[in-house]
C-alpha cells in the first residue's frame, strides 16, 4: 500500500502538528490526515472522530488499509465530546464553516484552558471565528494561506488565552506584521477587499433603511482592508 496523500489544505493543516504530539482529528472523514502523520512517524497514535457512523466508518477502512487500526481511536460525537482535555495536546478542527467550529470550542469545558493547541480550518466566515476567538478569551498564535485550486484556504493556530482585540478589517484578514512570511496574502487581500467592495456597492444602491444603516460599517471594513493592502504592499518593497 502506497502512502497516503493530502491535498494542499490538508498538507497545511499537517505540517502545523509538531512531532509526539497527541493528536486528535475533529470531523475527520476518511481520516486521511491522522493516517498521513502516523505513516510519517510525526505522531505514535491518534484520535479520529465524527459526528456520523458512516465517516467514522471510512476512516476505519482508511486505518485498515493502511494497517494503523491499532494506532488510531475511533469516536462517534459532536465535535470535541467524545474526547477528554488530558488524551491530547493538538486537535484539528477542519471542514467546516466558521461558526459550527465556535460552536465546537464554546460547547467544549476544557477548551478554554489547559495547553491545547487548536488547528482550525474554516471553509466560510473565517472572520466570524476569528472575531470569536479573540472575544472567547482565545490566542491566535499563527496563521498560514494555502492555495488550492481557484480557492484560497486559511489554517489558524490558536491556543487559550487573551490577545488583543482584532479591528474588523483583522477579523476579516488576519492580523500582518513587518517580515511576516505570506506569498498569498497579497492575493488574499485582493479577493476580501473586492468582497467588501461588491457589498458596499449593493448597499448604496439599496432603498432599504435597514442596509443603509449598515452601509458606514461595511464602507469602515472596505477602508481598513484597504489600509492593509498599502501597509502589505509597503512592506514588500
Amino acid at each position: 500500500m502506497r502512502p497516503i496523500e493530502l491535498t494542499p489544505r490538508l498538507l497545511a493543516l499537517a505540517q502545523q502538528v509538531p512531532g509526539g504530539a497527541r493528536f486528535a482529528d475533529v470531523g475527520t472523514d476518511h481520516a486521511r490526515l491522522p493516517v498521513w502523520l502516523l505513516e510519517h512517524g510525526i505522531i505514535e497514535n491518534a484520535i479520529a472522530s465524527d459526528l456520523r457512523e458512516g465517516p467514522l466508518e471510512q476512516a476505519r477502512e482508511t486505518a485498515r488499509r493502511h494497517m494503523l487500526t491499532e494506532r488510531l481511536s475511533f469516536r462517534l460525537g459532536d465535535g470535541l465530546a467524545p474526547i477528554r482535555g488530558e488524551e491530547v495536546d493538538v486537535c484539528a478542527i477542519a471542514g467546516m464553516g466558521g461558526e459550527t467550529i465556535s460552536a465546537i470550542l464554546s460547547s467544549c469545558p476544557w477548551a478554554a484552558s489547559g495547553q491545547h493547541h487548536f488547528l482550525l480550518q474554516p471553509m466560510t466566515s473565517v472572520e466570524e471565528l476569528r472575531g470569536w476567538l479573540w472575544r472567547n478569551d482565545f490566542r491566535i498564535i499563527q496563521e498560514a494561506l494555502v492555495g488550492e485550486g481557484k480557492a484560497i484556504y486559511v489554517v489558524i493556530t490558536a491556543v487559550p488565552g487573551a490577545m488583543v482585540p482584532l479591528t474588523p478589517a483583522e477579523e476579516w484578514a488576519g492580523r500582518q506584521y513587518r517580515g511576516m512570511v505570506s506569498p498569498l496574502r497579497t492575493a488574499y487581500l485582493d479577493r476580501l477587499s473586492r468582497r467588501v467592495a461588491h457589498m458596499v456597492e449593493g448597499l448604496r444602491h439599496s432603498t432599504r433603511p435597514e442596509d443603509l444603516e449598515k452601509l458606514p460599517q461595511w464602507e469602515a471594513l472596505g477602508d481598513g482592508l484597504e489600509q492593509m493592502k498599502e501597509e502589505w504592499h509597503t512592506w514588500q518593497r
